[in-house]
């Protein structure tokens, strides 16, 4: 094995296992913002409770997203140094405009929500859970936006004095609105929010089985399954859909190397499941007739390119890239069900609450949601290959060339042994704060809601009075 493969395969590593978090981070702090909208709607205290629950299990997720998202800043230098100084002009600049406009403004307002619950009145606290949440989608706006010039480069061109050759930002509004950046953007944002309600019904599913903190499950449940129900179908039926779109208008081999598609066909059938073999040309599975050519132009009977109308140009890894595209469609599509059938049980007589075998399908649906998102993942970055910037710089010619393969072994084993005992410990103390629960108010307020500083105004007349206190 070579330095190639091999950083790509740890890129890959480190890169999915961050992924994890951000998506739980963004969806969560979504939810979180709605239990405390619905404290200061209603005033309820079990609202309240809830904030306090969630914004400790916020707190341990947005830790592990920061640990390990790190490390890929330092891949690119130290395993892809020709592609970090081919691209750094335009990629290095969006990542620099995420440190400085949207990281730090996340983590400005961090030690607020995490610690204000009792030091600030509830709108404050709801202010400043509100910075780190949008901190945390304006984080991956300049993130994505970096990702979609990868796959659809545009506003930038190719300088070669002074050697070597390089690609220079010549239009900024052009690299922010590539053409695969808002479909992305909206598809990243509505699956996050999926996996934040979803982490909500699997822990309040939890909670109703073992007939604990009852009241608070129910009213969570409650909460959360109307926007899982929303976010899931609108993700298949617009923004999935919408990006599918994106896909055959933009990258056309791409999208026949998701659904196998050798020869260009007329009423091309959509892949449920099956195997490619590529030595054969031949794509085998359970298949619905002409739902690929509605679902690329909306006409039945429209022809979808083959990926032989390419050749020769290179094509990804075609099984696989079926594979990982077909989990994440058909788990995406499987989630529509899986919400309307809690929604109906809900509806009937509140029976979901007693129907054990589907509180137990809402309690694991958080990990295949999670699988979803990374399969998503998977299939963007697998479908670009053999590019690293589409149609502009080839993988091959990205990594760094003073790189041995055994520098990367060692790194790569590293990054296993430690990504397992973060994963392990991550596990643990979200077991542990889920096993301990929603603490009683009385408990984790420490200080009476009404005497907290609730605006700004509160604030700066509270440093008053304590700056006359200390110069009396």
């Amino acid at each position: 094995m070579d330095a190639e493969l091999l950083s790509r395969v740890q890129f890959a590593l480190t890169a999915s296992f961050h992924f994890i978090f951000p998506p739980l981070s963004m969806g969560l702090g979504l939810m979180l913002l709605v239990v405390s909208g619905a404290y200061l709607r209603t005033k309820d205290p079990k609202w309240r409770q809830l904030a306090f629950f969630w914004t400790k299990v916020y707190g341990l997720i947005f830790a592990l997203g920061v640990a390990t998202g790190v490390v890929q800043e330092f891949e690119f230098g130290m395993n892809w140094a020709d592609y970090s100084r081919f691209v750094g002009n335009v990629f290095g600049s969006l990542l620099a405009a995420e440190g400085v406009f949207a990281f730090f403004l996340e983590g400005g307002f961090l030690g607020l929500m995490l610690f204000g619950g009792n030091r600030l009145g509830p709108k404050l606290w709801f202010f400043a859970t509100f910075m780190v949440v949008f901190g945390a989608h304006f984080s991956a706006l300049w993130i994505i936006m970096a990702n979609s010039w990868m796959q659809t480069p545009q506003g930038y061109e190719i300088v070669t004095d002074p050697a070597p050759a390089r690609a220079v930002m010549t239009d900024f509004w052009q690299v922010v609105w590539t053409p695969s950046f808002l479909p992305r953007i909206l598809h990243v944002f509505v699956a996050s929010w999926t996996a934040g309600s979803a982490l909500m019904l699997s822990v309040s599913a939890w909670y109703l089985l073992k007939r604990r903190h009852v009241d608070l499950a129910r009213s969570n449940f409650t909460l959360a399954l109307p926007l899982f129900i929303v976010l899931t179908v609108s993700n298949v039926v617009l923004f999935g859909a919408n990006q599918a779109i994106e896909v055959t208008n933009e990258q056309p081999l791409k999208l026949a190397s998701m659904e196998g598609l050798w020869q260009s066909t007329s009423c091309a059938p959509l892949y449920l499941f099956g195997w490619v073999d590529e030595a054969t040309q031949t794509t085998t599975g359970v298949s619905i007739p002409c739902l690929l050519s509605v679902l690329a132009y909306f006409d039945p009977q429209a022809t979808v390119a083959g990926i032989d109308s390419f050749a020769p140009a290179p094509t990804p890894p075609i099984n696989l890239l079926f594979q990982v595209y077909h989990l994440m469609f058909g788990l995406g599509s499987l989630f529509v069900p899986v919400g309307l059938l809690g929604g109906l049980l809900f509806l009937w007589k509140r029976r979901i609450f007693e129907t054990r075998w589907a509180l137990w399908l809402f309690v694991v649906t958080v990990f295949f949601v999670e699988m979803a998102i990374i399969a998503g993942w998977w299939t963007a970055e697998i479908g670009r290959q053999p590019w690293v910037v589409y149609s502009v710089l080839l993988t091959a010619d990205g990594v760094s060339p003073v790189l041995s393969a055994g520098e990367v072994i060692a790194s790569l084993g590293m990054f296993i042994v430690l990504y397992g005992l973060l994963l392990v410990l991550f596990l643990y103390l979200l077991n542990g704060k889920i096993q301990h629960g929603p603490e009683p108010l009385e408990e984790v307020e420490t200080v009476a809601v009404g005497s907290l500083p609730d605006t700004f105004r509160d604030v700066f007349r509270r440093r008053d009075r304590a700056d006359v206190g200390d110069s009396s």
